[in-house]
């Protein structure tokens, strides 16, 4: 018997998109960190690049050992990069996370199959945007992260002391009451019937099956990126991103009445779209805590319903207030009465609004801990003390605990 064997070709056909993604997952959450050139004056517009892109696979597959010497020899010595099979291979990865709905050039809506972007000519400096595809995968694999940091969790729903009809069975009746949804119980309404006749049927007569009431929550993350997330040796933006994916994947899929939305607070304030987030960097440079809170309420109060509250994720007092005026007036030094005061106030108005503050603190500075007490004590939220590496369970112990406490 005659056994032929091709001849190996070296190659990464074997990778999936999703393999691919895993691989890339650091890189396209990062905060800015990880580039110490723009760690000390960072850039909050910067968007990764095809050419950024392209480095990271490179970095990713030289970390797995999964390039052929010959490859790297080749690319070592080539006059130009675009002429080695390195070069043509990761580029066909890149082109492959396109095709399966990942990632696309920004400003571009729909791919052209025979489009190979990064070839030979073409321009790599072209900045790419995360498909809603890719904002659920990141999601996803952060949410599993969190969920894993916990143990088993059955999340539940926001449960109150109040039962209605038509929700989630509980078990009980009562009798009808003009309002309540015609979610009958047929044996006991039958079992008058049979008494009292169909022609001498009363509405006290009908019975109806009590549900548990549930209401919907709708929260705004804030999440803080001034400099001071990425300037002290250790990365806390990134993993607030994490934990902002893995809520939203959690609210979106498990609990589908419920409504988050992102914010993101520094010198000033601004809302940031889903599909945005895990691209966000940290900047500029100071902690304007008032505005957060100021853009919160105006979200909260445009989403509706009763259920409202604001997960603030900081590690700064504040340090910056936005005027009348439309300036800014910045102090980093200390705790500055007119900075508190207003901050205060908008806590205050929140609190009016029926709104608490669940503030997650990066740091220890006793400033920020006077702070947030403060806070917490205004709008009668929930404080906790993390670190970049707890904050996930911190969070989602805190959300989910609240899903099922009574009211």
């Amino acid at each position: 018997m005659r056994v032929r064997y091709s001849k190996y070709e070296p190659g990464f056909d074997d990778l999936t998109a999703s393999e691919l993604m895993d691989m890339l997952e650091d890189f396209l959450l990062d905060s800015g960190f990880s580039d110490p050139y723009n760690r000390y004056d960072p850039d909050p517009d910067r968007q990764p690049s095809m050419e950024d892109l392209y480095d990271a696979l490179l970095q990713a597959l030289l970390e797995q050992d999964r390039i052929p010497e010959e490859w790297l020899r080749e690319a070592r010595f080539a006059d130009r990069k675009e002429d080695t099979r390195l070069y043509r291979e990761i580029q066909k990865l890149i082109q492959r996370l396109r095709e399966e709905g990942f990632i696309q050039p920004q400003g571009q809506e729909t791919l052209e199959p025979s489009t190979g972007m990064g070839q030979q000519g073409q321009a790599q400096d072209v900045r790419i945007e995360l498909t809603q595809k890719s904002v659920d995968f990141l999601g996803l694999r952060s949410l599993r992260s969190l969920m894993g940091a916990l143990g088993k969790n059955n999340p539940g729903a926001h449960a109150t002391r109040h039962y209605a009809s038509g929700v989630e069975s509980s078990g009980e009746t009562k009798p009808y009451e003009f309002g309540d949804q015609p979610n009958f119980n047929v044996g006991e309404t039958l079992k008058r019937v049979a008494v009292k006749g169909v022609e001498n049927l009363e509405e006290g007569d009908l019975v109806v099956e009590l549900a548990e009431y549930t209401a919907a929550m709708n929260t705004v993350v804030l999440l803080d990126c001034s400099h001071s997330m990425i300037l002290y040796g250790e990365d806390r933006f990134t993993p607030a991103k994490r934990v902002a994916l893995g809520l939203s994947h959690l609210i979106r899929t498990q609990y589908p009445g419920d409504q988050v939305r992102f914010g993101v607070f520094h010198d000033s304030a601004e809302e940031v779209p889903l599909g945005r987030l895990p691209t966000v960097q940290v900047g500029p440079y100071h902690t304007n805590t008032a505005e957060g809170i100021k853009l919160a309420r105006k979200m909260l109060k445009k989403m509706g319903g009763e259920m409202k509250q604001i997960i603030m994720i900081t590690d700064g007092k504040p340090s910056a207030l936005t005027l009348p005026s439309g300036q800014i007036y910045k102090n980093a030094w200390g705790l500055d009465p007119v900075i508190l005061a207003e901050t205060l106030k908008e806590a205050t108005l929140a609190r009016k609004e029926g709104i608490p503050i669940h503030t997650f603190m990066l740091a220890r500075e006793p400033e920020l801990l006077a702070f947030v007490k403060k806070i917490t004590q205004i709008t009668k939220g929930k404080a906790y003390l993390t670190t970049p590496g707890n904050i996930g369970k911190y969070v989602l112990l805190d959300f989910l605990t609240r899903k099922v406490s009574k009211n």
